[in-house]
């Protein structure tokens, strides 16, 4: 009866971690945005270290075994960005939003 408790539990467990990887996937993902990331900085999350932290966690997302399922690479780009002050910063300037949205644009139009 236990060994049927413990397959229980291990189906559970995968569940919960298919459900984190496929949020914390659809959340770096995001950081591709040049609007997502405006708003991150608008909205005050880009200056709470609990967040930052968050980010900084994050950064296993490039190692290879996990970028392989990252469908817009920049978004790595960014979070490796977001790790410096003068970045998120910059990222509170719609104008700055405004230059990372043309460029990317340009970039993925001539590639």
């Amino acid at each position: 009866m236990k060994g049927n408790f413990e397959g229980i539990h291990a189906s559970e467990e995968r569940t919960a971690n298919r459900e984190l990887f496929s949020l914390e996937l659809e959340f770096v993902q995001a950081l591709a945005s040049p609007f997502y990331l405006y708003n991150l900085a608008v909205e005050g999350y880009l200056d709470d270290p609990v967040f930052l932290n968050y980010l900084k966690y994050l950064g296993y997302w490039k190692e290879k075994e996990y970028a392989r399922f990252i469908m817009y690479p920049q978004a790595l780009h960014h979070l490796d960005l977001l790790q410096h002050q003068n970045f998120r910063n910059a990222v509170k300037r719609q104008e700055t939003q405004t230059f990372m949205n043309h460029y990317q644009f340009e970039h993925w139009r001539t590639w």
